[in-house]
């Protein structure tokens, strides 16, 4: 269902997903859209890594401590604080790798996570009611450690299960650099629970077996090293402005940074259908995340997130910095665009459908009796 009102923030068109495209997203357990992203939206976003990085953001009004870069690992989190500034731009650089939830903090943040093209795109393969769950921005100066194998719905549980991320490439990405990795149709695998420790798996099977080590980029200690073995291991070399669209059931890695001289810069958001209930990302600074009466019984953790496309029975939150989406209109309208799934039932005076039951001694292709 196209949203005209809804695609103000970008001067681009709609992106209208193919069928080749539908299927390979629900075969592969991934899709690639080359270009989703314009070559000015790549520059910005470029500038304010750099800004950020050498700590010159207007945000950033706290400063890190010196750390041992060493020990970073593929699963270290920041904040919006700047880097010790007696440091070279180089070495400013390395102090990031990734940093989550900024859309909370920084207009920039929110209004790519929320951006037009990329919920088309999610409108087809979850939607058409899209929640924008979580912003995640990866850095990866050289030589930085890259991230083992992994389900993302196993950090990031919705039910139904409809997680979908969405990875945008600020750099050309290869090899190299530290490009995503997938273990083609590797979707079609139940999301392995943890033996212990934090994490989410569908314990409902009765053979499944819990794993240790997820997210471990050395194979030995992550037990979905095993399970990716099953399948095609695709090196997904992209270019900037692609957008790698994943499930949250497919398995996933990245490598190390191996070169001295180029960034693996990428946005990632997470989302799922606004249907979808979630206890994930509880957020109490989001206004009124804990308002809605369900939280103390259940913990529902919708309020903390921002309906994007759609609509929803459930709470959301509103953007923030005020980027268009599906919250900020009013809930008339959000009931009529998502009228098309009652349409259908309510045209028929039959209440059918105009289906009719199959006379099994009826011929239909030519209406004779058998």
């Amino acid at each position: 269902m196209d949203v005209p009102e809804l695609t103000t923030g970008s001067a681009a068109p709609s992106y209208r997903v193919s069928v080749d495209e539908y299927i390979s997203f629900r075969k592969n357990g991934f899709l690639v859209v080359s270009g989703l992203l314009s070559s000015q939206e790549v520059d910005e976003f470029r500038q304010h890594t750099e800004d950020l990085m050498q700590g010159r953001l207007r945000e950033q009004t706290r400063q890190m401590g010196e750390r041992e870069l060493g020990a970073d690992a593929g699963v270290t989190v920041q904040g919006l604080e700047a880097p010790p500034a007696h440091l070279s731009p180089e070495e400013k650089a390395q102090y990031f790798l990734r940093i989550h939830m900024l859309h909370h903090k920084l207009e920039l943040h929110e209004r790519y996570l929320l951006h037009p093209r990329v919920l088309d795109v999610l409108e087809v393969i979850i939607g058409p009611d899209v929640l924008a769950l979580q912003s995640m921005l990866f850095l990866k100066p050289p030589g930085k450690p890259g991230q083992g194998w992994h389900q993302d719905s196993y950090y990031i549980p919705t039910h139904p299960d409809t997680l979908c991320g969405a990875w945008a490439a600020i750099d050309d990405v290869d090899e190299l650099n530290g490009a995503l990795w997938v273990a083609k149709g590797s979707n079609v695998e139940p999301v392995y629970p943890p033996r212990d420790g934090y994490g989410f798996g569908d314990t409902r099977i009765h053979d499944i077996g819990s794993v240790t080590g997820i997210s471990d980029p050395i194979d030995d200690n992550n037990d979905l090293t095993r399970i990716a073995s099953k399948y095609d291991q695709i090196l997904v070399s992209v270019k900037a402005g692609d957008v790698v669209f994943f499930g949250g059931h497919i398995l996933h890695r990245s490598k190390k940074n191996f070169t001295t001289d180029r960034m693996r810069r990428s946005f990632v958001g997470h989302y799922c259908n606004a249907r979808s209930f979630t206890q994930w990302g509880d957020d109490p600074d989001v206004p009124g995340s804990r308002q809605n009466p369900l939280y103390e019984t259940t913990g529902i953790a919708n309020g903390s997130h921002i309906l994007a496309r759609g609509d929803t029975h459930l709470p959301f939150a509103q953007p923030l910095f005020g980027t268009p989406c599906a919250a900020l209109i009013s809930p008339e309208e959000r009931r009529n665009q998502s009228k098309a799934a009652s349409a259908l039932m309510a045209d028929m005076d039959s209440g059918m459908m105009d289906v009719r039951p199959a006379d099994p001694a009826v011929d239909h292709d030519h209406g004779d009796n058998v």
